[in-house]
């Protein structure tokens, strides 16, 4: 009998460190470690120098269309196009470049006709050339109003999101409500591991209280005893922990990149990078609901969600 146990435990071995690597979260080492707080109080930050190069390398700008000389400062895109409102202050050779990196950033594959009827580009038939024309405004105004809180000094551009494809990868879209029978009820994606929680037992769509609606992010209440707030507070407290699961893995971080261990929620002994997140968070909430959920009845029903709300940040 002793014969097969080594083999086994081997093969069963095997199995458990081929799972360990393949499962998703799962990071295998080597893991750096930076101390960036009082000694004692956790205060350390963990990466992995691969995740960190992944993270470098697909946050790499992309070269300029070609370098920007404007000979003819007077005569601008207005001057020379047609329909061209939110643009149309520029210089032409500015505008004329621009479009260049915007196909490039957007719509590489597809071109300039991903927007544009190419038989007359003034044209307003493709419901993606009004999309487009919304989110050069909103791109402005995030580089305008939000540089001093949280995009300075690079500020942001189309492939910020969008990273060469017409469709940014990250986007969300509200969930149905699961009615399902049974004492779990309504569960709201808990206990339904996904990406956007880094594939934790939390409830899966934390963006809708967050992103779109102005929920409290809050694990600890302001107040003692708040007995009538109970099921609120949970149901906060979940969310805040799947929205931070989410951050994390985004940024390449753990917790203590913008929190103190020592007390998670007092701001008078957290990083500034919790100030820069507190603005980047509210920063979107109002992109969602400025900009991109208003863009509802302009896309055609398969771009929509499954309750037909349009994509958001």
């Amino acid at each position: 009998m002793r014969i097969f146990v080594l083999p086994a435990v081997i093969g069963v071995c095997a199995l458990l460190a081929i799972a360990m690597l393949t499962l998703p979260g799962w990071d295998r080492p080597p893991a750096q470690s930076v101390q960036k707080g009082y000694r004692g109080l956790g205060m350390v930050q963990v990466d992995n120098p691969r995740t960190q190069a992944k993270l470098a390398a697909v946050n790499q700008v992309p070269e300029e269309p070609w370098p920007l000389e404007v000979a003819d400062p007077e005569t601008t895109a207005a001057d020379i196009y047609e329909n061209v409102p939110v643009l149309g202050h520029l210089p032409a050779e500015q505008f004329d470049r621009l479009m260049a990196a915007v196909t490039e950033w957007v719509s590489p594959e597809q071109g300039c006709e991903y927007c544009h009827n190419a038989q007359n580009y003034a044209e307003e038939g493709l419901y993606t050339k009004t999309v487009s024309r919304l989110m050069f405004q909103m791109t402005q105004y995030v580089n305008a109003e939000w540089s001093e809180n949280h995009v300075a000094p690079s500020g942001v551009t189309c492939y910020t999101c969008h990273r060469g494809q017409p469709v940014p990868q990250y986007i969300w879209f509200e969930q149905p409500v699961e009615t399902g029978g049974g004492f779990a009820g309504n569960r709201t994606g808990q206990n339904m591991p996904g990406y956007e929680v880094a594939f934790a037992s939390l409830p899966n769509d934390p963006f809708t209280p967050f992103l779109d609606g102005d929920q409290n992010i809050r694990v600890i209440p302001t107040n003692a005893l708040p007995v009538d707030q109970v099921q609120l507070l949970t149901k906060q407290g979940e969310w805040t922990y799947g929205l931070m699961m989410h951050v994390s893995d985004g940024l390449g971080v753990n917790c203590t990149y913008c929190h103190n261990t020592r007390s998670f929620f007092a701001w008078d002994q957290s990083t500034p990078q919790r100030t820069n997140a507190w603005y980047g968070i509210r920063m979107v909430r109002e992109l969602n609901n400025s900009f991109l959920g208003p863009l509802q009845p302009v896309y055609p029903p398969n771009r929509l969600g499954p309750t037909g709300d349009a994509p958001k940040a």
